[in-house]
């Protein structure tokens, strides 16, 4: 049976819950949340839902008991950032988010659970880092879906400025899912063409191309999003069932997400989202992209934001 444990039962972690329910990715999924009568709703109201799609699929709300035997643990506890009290950077939650994982991680630790943990709580990076040192997690097996969304993000900004589908275009985002993440242009493909390339054959087609321009709009869609309606849903649900059906279908699938470099790309001891092969074992291989000069600046410069505000993190 795929059962899976989400911890948190707000926006992200009821919408996670939906996309995993309806492309039919589990059997069982239990709800744990501080507060016990939101969780048993938003289970009930899930359950529900699956009577009307593909696959029915048993949805509660339980305890750190009942996750013992799930296979993936999906950390979506902690607050989104505030925009009307001039939080915007995802860092500006870190202290909170540790509180709420100072009470989560002994209960995780005694429950038995030995499954994959996917964290999707902000920051995403340092908290995922966090959790692997605080659990003393085999860092394989601990990851954040991180950049997936954002790289969604940076393949519909493309689409918009080329015209191709979104879905014909292969594009990272990587580094943070935050401020310090930037687009490896060097690696970006439409139907498998560089298109760095395609700007050179077609430039009165493609030369007027900002780049610089598409990567900061697909940068602050999320805060487009949050300021909008609050937050975000269905971005990240997707992305969610997407890592999971990676895990659970043994894909072997290419996702960028976030997991611990040693060595890789030249960082050591630091969580950033970069192309990984995921399979039942979590994050099976990290992908080395070819990066430019400027583009591994960028990377550096990225990773070393990220590893400031986790010793920051372990000093609250």
């Amino acid at each position: 049976m795929r059962k899976i444990g989400i911890i948190g039962a707000g926006h992200v972690g009821s919408h996670g819950g939906y996309a995993l329910i309806s492309q039919g990715l589990a059997e069982e999924i239990v709800y744990i949340d501080i507060d016990e009568k939101k969780a048993a709703a938003q289970a009930l109201d899930l359950q529900d839902s699956s009577t009307y799609l593909g696959r029915t699929v048993h949805v509660k709300a339980g305890s750190y008991e009942d996750i013992k035997d799930a296979g993936i643990l999906i950390v979506a506890a902690g607050p989104l950032p505030d925009m009307a009290a001039g939080q915007t950077d995802r860092q500006q939650t870190l202290g909170a988010t540790v509180e709420i994982l100072k009470d989560i991680v002994p209960k995780i630790k005694a429950s038995g659970f030995n499954g994959i943990i996917i964290n999707i709580s902000n920051p995403a990076d340092v908290v995922t880092h966090y959790l692997q040192e605080k659990l003393g997690w085999d860092y394989h097996r601990i990851l954040s879906t991180s950049t997936t969304l954002d790289s969604a993000r940076v393949r519909r900004a493309i689409s918009e400025e080329t015209g191709y589908s979104q879905k014909s275009i292969q594009a990272y985002a990587l580094g943070e899912h935050g401020e310090s993440q930037f687009v490896p242009w060097s690696a970006v493909t439409v139907a498998g063409k560089p298109l760095l390339e395609l700007i050179k054959e077609q430039p009165e087609r493609f030369g007027k191309l900002d780049l610089d321009a598409i990567a900061a709009r697909a940068k602050q869609a999320g805060w487009i999003i949050l300021g909008g309606k609050g937050s975000t849903e269905f971005g990240i649900g997707a992305s969610i069932a997407n890592v999971v059906q990676a895990i659970f279908g043994n894909e072997d699938r290419i996702l960028p997400v976030s997991t611990l470099l040693q060595g890789e790309y030249g960082q050591q001891n630091v969580f950033a989202s970069v192309p990984c092969r995921l399979n039942q074992n979590g994050v099976a291989e990290v992908i080395q992209l070819q990066l430019t000069a400027d583009e591994q600046e960028k990377f550096n410069a990225s990773c070393q934001s990220m590893n400031a505000n986790y010793q920051r993190a372990l000093s609250l």
